[in-house]
């Protein structure tokens, strides 16, 4: 006999009332939020505004929201008081209503770094519950303006077939002619000037090592797609079989210098690898002095893609030392395979970091260091207390989301370590996103 099945009570959400986008307010700005935008106040309601600065009196215009909503989403249409630090955006699109991939276009240089620095400190107070000091410190390989930086762009391709970038929280495609971040390698190679039919999204990667960049097509689902002839750049489709190769290489080389010792990584098919060109020089070293590894130490490298930092460890530890890297990205190990090959201390293993966090072979090895990189979404409750097991002695901690790091932090915290120094680097000038480099000891 079955039991009676058992209604479930929900709880309807109260009726928003009319769509409010499109209505004009005016606000005076309140301070930087994490996001890329600032936060007002309008009769109560909080609104998140984008393209202003802190201080300023703006007229707003609401993009997201409706009369009852507890928020609203704007974009600053009129600027009425304006703040010093106010710029004209070298794009033409980078404006309310267009691309929205840059959110500082609007902001001096300068001040976009100390906007970031204060977003740092407000995660780590609200989610670590930890003041610090941060400074957002400017990297070489982008010019003073901020521009010319980007190596890896996606585009999007709208349905005449015109490469572009999506709008803010939109699928709207913005069709370009230049990209003012992205590298002059990226521009030109032709993909902005071309047509293309049957393609979801165009990514362009150029490598260090001077070849020509590589252009990688995702077809639409179900399609063909019709490529145009794209001379100056290598050429592959992505398909869920994998990347098939139209012309030129498949691949990326990447050439770092760190300590006075070159290393080349051959990264595949546009696949994760710093956009920022100074930025695994920078990071590279940022890690080891986070870590100081010492020769015939055991480091153990989580998140390891194509095996930047695994190299650098490598050669710290030395012949008598080791390095484990785990890494999930099948494609990312077997690049690394191919740029480590010659260092015999380093092991490569294919598989989610949780599940090799709890492989009997790992937990039972002496763990000295430990560097971690994960995706945007953070290392997570379960990943900080493995890693507190290993019992190392330093643990560095590389993160592109300053929120996700301030609760891993407060993990590591529940788990007997403790924020031990702070770095933070503007990789990613013109849009709100900060790159942190963590060190954590045992308290």
């Amino acid at each position: 006999m079955t039991s009676p099945t058992r209604r479930r009570r929900t709880r309807q959400a109260a009726p928003a009332g009319p769509d409010a986008r499109g209505t004009e307010i005016e606000v005076e700005v309140g301070p930087v939020a994490h996001g890329g935008h600032c936060v007002a106040r309008h009769e109560g309601r909080v609104v998140f505004v984008r393209h202003a600065l802190p201080g300023e009196r703006v007229v707003a215009r609401v993009t997201e929201g409706a009369e009852g909503a507890r928020f609203w989403r704007a974009d600053a249409v009129r600027v009425l008081t304006a703040d010093a630090d106010r710029v004209e955006p070298p794009c033409p699109v980078a404006r309310p209503g267009l691309c929205g991939g840059c959110d500082f276009q609007h902001v001096a240089p300068a001040r976009q770094r100390g906007l970031k620095a204060a977003v740092v400190a407000e995660q780590f107070r609200r989610l670590a519950g930890t003041e610090l000091e941060v400074t957002v410190e400017e990297v070489p390989g982008a010019g003073s303006d901020g521009l010319r930086w980007r190596t890896r762009t996606q585009f999007a391709v709208d349905a005449e077939g015109r490469t572009g970038l999506r709008g803010h929280r939109s699928h709207q495609v913005v069709a370009v002619q230049d990209c003012p971040i992205s590298t002059t390698g990226v521009v030109g190679s032709g993909v902005l000037a071309s047509r293309f039919g049957n393609v979801e999204t165009v990514e362009v990667a150029t490598g260090s090592d001077g070849a020509a960049p590589l252009v990688v097509v995702t077809p639409e689902p179900g399609t063909h797609a019709h490529l145009p002839k794209l001379p100056d750049a290598s050429v592959a489709v992505r398909t869920a079989e994998g990347l098939h190769r139209v012309s030129g290489r498949t691949w990326v080389g990447e050439r770092v210098t760190v300590r006075g010792r070159e290393h080349t990584f051959r990264v595949g098919g546009a696949g994760f690898w710093q956009v920022h060109p100074g930025a695994p020089a920078v990071l590279g070293e940022a890690v080891l002095a986070a870590l100081e590894p010492r020769p015939g130490e055991h480091a153990v490298d989580l998140y390891s893609g194509v095996g930047l930092f695994t190299a650098l460890l490598a050669d710290a530890v030395g012949a008598e030392g080791s390095v484990l890297a785990v890494e999930g990205d099948e494609r990312a190990v077997r690049d690394a395979r191919k740029s480590l090959h010659e260092l015999a201390q380093v092991e490569l293993w294919a598989g989610a970091v949780e599940e090799a966090l709890q492989d009997g072979e790992l937990t039972a090895r002496r763990t000295d260091l430990v560097v971690l990189d994960p995706p945007r979404s953070g290392a997570g409750r379960a990943v900080v207390e493995a890693i507190a097991a290993l019992a190392p002695r330093a643990v560095a901690y590389v993160a592109c989301d300053p929120a996700a790091l301030a609760r891993d932090t407060a993990s590591f915290a529940e788990r007997g370590y403790v924020l031990d120094g702070l770095r933070a680097f503007d990789l990613f000038p013109m849009t709100h996103h900060v790159e942190c480099v963590a060190r954590f000891v045992r308290a």
